[in-house]
């Protein structure tokens, strides 16, 4: 129905890079479009319209008191990767913000954080043919021992620009 939106043009042009360059220039590119992310140091290692999945490092400026990554860096962590696929989707004349988003801290977590959203094809039909909605983007978070350390719940809605 729609053509390619703003931020998939942009991703489409990192795509004809080298494979080795991609995950650097999409993380450079998200860190200017969400500056928290750049800061934090996370890395987009894959962006399509069906899947994402961003690393966070366990390094200093993102670490708690005990040296684990922050429960606040978590939340950036679940709401870039839900995010940046979700608007991969949205045509450019809507709007995409994040209307709920909930953790659940499972265990303490151990090493790098990897966050991968996924949607079905389904649910992606529905996020590029609904003029105004929301949708639950299904996210898992994993520690470096592959433990899923946090639930999240993101909900992520759109409705049109004002004219």
């Amino acid at each position: 129905m729609s053509t390619a939106n703003r931020l998939t043009r942009l991703t489409q042009s990192v795509n004809k890079l080298p494979a080795a360059w991609r995950p650097w220039a999409l993380s450079f590119i998200m860190g200017r479009v969400i500056p928290f992310a750049g800061t934090s140091g996370t890395r987009v290692e894959k962006l399509t319209a069906n899947e994402c999945v961003i690393v966070m490092r366990n390094k200093k400026k993102v670490q708690n008191h005990i040296g684990s990554v922050h429960a606040a860096a978590m939340a950036l962590l679940a709401e870039s990767a839900t995010g940046f696929m979700t608007g991969l989707s949205v045509p450019d004349d809507r709007i995409i913000v994040i209307r709920s988003m909930e953790l659940e801290y499972l265990k303490r977590a151990t090493g790098d954080m990897t966050a991968v959203a996924s949607f079905s094809d389904e649910q992606l039909a529905y996020v590029k043919n609904t003029e105004k909605g929301d949708i639950q983007v299904p996210i898992k978070i994993t520690d470096s021992t592959g433990t899923e350390t946090v639930k999240a719940t993101m909900i992520w809605a759109w409705t049109p620009k004002k004219k």
